[in-house]
This record gives C-alpha cells, sequence and structure tokens, in this order.
C-alpha cells in the first residue's frame, strides 16, 4: 500500500473516541512508519463518540475522494429507549423528561417506523455539529442558548425492527448522508406520544464497506507493519 499517493482505509471507531481523533491517530502512527513529518488523513462522515462502527478513512490523494464516499447509502443498528428524552437524544446528557409507555405495542411500533420510509424532512439535534452564523450548533447547546435549526430532506430507504422489549426498541436503518439516527429516536417516540433517546448506535454499513471488512484500532500497527516496505 502507498499511504503517502494515497489509500482508502475502513476502520471499526471505537466507543468514546471521536472520529477526528482517530484520523489523528491513524496520521501519527503512518507518519511513525513512513518516517515523514506531514500526512493529508480526513474521514468521510463523522460518527458520534458514544456511536461505534464502519468509519471511512484517506490518506494522501484519496482524500479527494471524501465527498463521494460521504454521499454513500449508509446502514445502522441502533438501541432506542422508549418513556425518556435527553437534551441531546442520546446518552451524552442526562434524562429530562420521562414519559408514558403502557400504551404501546409491537403493531403500533410496526405501523410507526413505516412512516419515516421514503423522503422525510427531519430537524437536527441541537446537540450536532449543524453551522448557524458561522458557530456549531452543539456550542450554542452546551451554553443552554436557544436556536433554531430547520429541517432538512433526506432518505430513509429502510427501517426493519430487529427486536421490541419496552422499553427497548432495537432498529435497522438504511438511510442516506445526512441522517441523524438521534433525531429519528426523537421523532419516533413523539409519533408514538411518548419521549425516546438512543442508547446505542452501530454503522454496519458505508455504501458496499461492511463492518466485518473492518479493521480494528488494536489491528493497525501490525497492519501498517504489514504494508509498509522497508
Amino acid at each position: 500500500m502507498n499511504f503517502i499517493e494515497g489509500e482508502i482505509l475502513c476502520i471499526n471507531k471505537p466507543l468514546h473516541l471521536t472520529s477526528f481523533r482517530l484520523v489523528r491517530v491513524v496520521r501519527a502512527k503512518l507518519c511513525r512508519k513512513l518516517k515523514i513529518k506531514k500526512l493529508k488523513v480526513g474521514h468521510a462522515g463523522t460518527l458520534d463518540p458514544l456511536a461505534t462502527g464502519v468509519l471511512v478513512v484517506c490518506t494522501g490523494k484519496k482524500t479527494k475522494e471524501i465527498e463521494r464516499l460521504q454521499a454513500q447509502t449508509k446502514e445502522y443498528i441502533a438501541e432506542i429507549r422508549l418513556g425518556a428524552t435527553t437534551p441531546s437524544f442520546d446518552l451524552e446528557t442526562e434524562i429530562d423528561a420521562e414519559y408514558p409507555t403502557e400504551h404501546i405495542t409491537r403493531e403500533k411500533v410496526e405501523e410507526c417506523l413505516k412512516k419515516f420510509i421514503g423522503e422525510i424532512e427531519q430537524i437536527p439535534p441541537v446537540f450536532s455539529a449543524v453551522k448557524i452564523d458561522g458557530k456549531r450548533a452543539y456550542e450554542f447547546a452546551r451554553k443552554n442558548e436557544e436556536i433554531e435549526l430547520k429541517p432538512k430532506m433526506l432518505v430513509i430507504d429502510n427501517i426493519e425492527l430487529l427486536s421490541y422489549n419496552l422499553p427497548t426498541l432495537t432498529i435497522r436503518v438504511v438511510c442516506s448522508k445526512g441522517t441523524y439516527i438521534r433525531a429519528l429516536a426523537r421523532d419516533i417516540g413523539v409519533s408514538l406520544q411518548s419521549g425516546a433517546h438512543l442508547t446505542a448506535l452501530t454503522r454496519t454499513k458505508v455504501g458496499s464497506i461492511s463492518i466485518d471488512n473492518c479493521l480494528q484500532v488494536e489491528e493497525l500497527d501490525e497492519f501498517f507493519e504489514s504494508e509498509i516496505k522497508h
């Protein structure tokens, strides 16, 4: 492999690590192995720190392909807890309200999920990197400043209920670029006349790249050692 000229790496991002930090880890390891000071490295689509799964990392001239890779369809497995909400729509913030779930049935969940298939409008979470007046939305959210985010059009190709064990649901989502699964969790809660937040998220596919073909972070040193000719 020629990492200076450009390569595309598929890495399974671990829990708590930011996508940006993983890019820095890859760059540092490659620079050390290649004995160079600088190397262009970027990723094709952020994963939240509390999410795991496929992160596509590009080096060298392959960073020019980031836009194309970002536009590909993504697949996620999401665990959602019904009956409670958080300001960030996930576990990054504490529960701020609780709601009834007694009226929810498996049939109601199945019907609800169907409503989200196709082209939909979605309001991004305030705890997100969406830009408002040159600043990231989360900068306002962390200071408890009120902001209004505009809905975005996106496409959800498929949603499948994998398990139903109230108050927890596990769903598989196939969707377009720009979909916030946290916001989908919020909207599912509202649609079920309850509340909801995301408790776990794994990106299992980006285009044809599957999590099964991804490198683990702990395998990177050995992988780079085998691929870089001394």
